[in-house]
């Protein structure tokens, strides 16, 4: 169950649901033998200010905390674009 902020410097408590963002990945479990696996959902929560600056994502290694891309310098407004 979700009860505070997956940001370890922050841990904030959930409270609202409305405040920040919810991240829901698909793990793969397997027995001990590695022959059965079965689906299961794990949720994470970032509060408002952790999820204005950060993201989840899940790796091999497992789930990682990492500072969101910048998207302004990828966009280009139409009265800037020129042509090459």
């Amino acid at each position: 169950m979700l009860d505070h902020c997956a940001n370890p410097q922050c841990a904030k408590p959930l409270r609202y649901l409305r405040e920040g963002r919810i991240f829901v990945f698909d793990s793969l479990t397997s027995t001990s033998d590695g022959v059965k696996r079965a689906h299961r959902l794990e949720h994470y929560w970032l509060c408002g200010d952790c999820s204005k600056k950060l993201i989840l994502e899940m790796t091999q290694q497992g789930i990682r905390l990492d500072a969101k891309p910048d998207r302004t310098d990828s966009f280009v407004h139409g009265r800037q674009a020129r042509a090459s």
